[in-house]
């Protein structure tokens, strides 16, 4: 996998290459570029599909700067302009640092795809949100949260995993996330640090900026989601100028897992429609 020395530290990310539209997959908490993998493989053919592994807790190498939300914010934006990515379609499931880059930095986006993620005072989100934030405030919290979230039995608990998706994900890409907050002190330092430093008011005032993006934007919403509200699809798709929304059954949250080739259609078609 390719990394980058980006101002915060080393990201590993995905590239698929190719002549194709660019297209920027970002992911949630607790996950890596991996939770894509089925998206990736419908649209690799005739996309540039790339994927980073943001510091979320499932990345592999230690930031050199304790990450925080804004801190995320720069170094998405840099990673466009490090690579030099213009026309770029920027997606984003379940986290919401896509609204405050759309805002900041539109400057290399073609088009914004925003999939059932944290908006307006949704921040952190649901139930699982607030125990996370509690898991890193206590002492010896996070390392507790890993255990069960680890254990087979308690996965689909609606605290957890249950929550985010209505089929359960593969064991090893459950695995694969959790390992490094299991086993590396450093990643454990960053993901504390990463939700003790949520601004409360982040996500309201990229929404106050996404008024004036005036790309393209599709709004994907589960129907049937347990942690982001269903409303806030349809208010950020009247919010953005040029908004659209699809809303979708039979999945929550992390559409890309529920539903990887109806997500992998919605942005075929809208890459090439815009």
């Amino acid at each position: 996998m390719p990394e980058i020395e980006l101002g915060a530290g080393t990201v590993e990310y995905e590239d698929t290459g190719g002549e194709g539209p660019v297209v920027v997959l970002l992911h949630g908490l607790l996950h890596d570029a991996s939770v894509w993998r089925n998206v990736i493989a419908e649209l690799r053919a005739d996309h540039r599909i790339l994927a980073p592994t943001l510091p979320y807790g499932a990345h592999r190498r230690p930031m050199t700067r304790p990450p925080t939300p804004d801190l995320v914010n720069e170094l998405i934006a840099e990673f466009l302009d490090r690579l030099d990515l213009t026309d770029v379609t920027l997606v984003e499931s379940d986290c919401g640092r896509a609204q405050t880059v759309a805002a900041r930095h539109p400057e290399r986006l073609a088009r914004l795809v925003l999939i059932s993620c944290e908006a307006f005072d949704n921040y952190p989100p649901g139930l699982p949100g607030r125990m996370i934030r509690l898991a890193c405030r206590v002492p010896g919290g996070v390392p507790l949260l890993v255990r069960t979230l680890g254990s087979k039995p308690l996965r689909r608990l609606p605290v957890g995993l249950g929550a985010l998706t209505k089929r359960p994900v593969p064991d090893e890409i459950v695995d694969r996330w959790l390992r490094p907050l299991r086993t590396d002190p450093a990643i454990r330092r960053d993901f504390r640090h990463y939700n003790t430093h949520v601004r409360r008011t982040e996500l309201l005032e990229a929404a106050q900026g996404l008024r004036y993006f005036g790309r393209p934007a599709l709004i994907v919403w589960a129907t049937e989601d347990l942690m982001m509200p269903r409303e806030h699809g349809r208010l950020l798709a009247e919010l953005l100028p040029q908004g659209r929304l699809v809303e979708l059954r039979n999945t929550r949250t992390l559409v890309a897992e529920d539903r990887p080739q109806r997500l992998a259609s919605l942005l075929r078609w809208f890459v090439a429609e815009g």
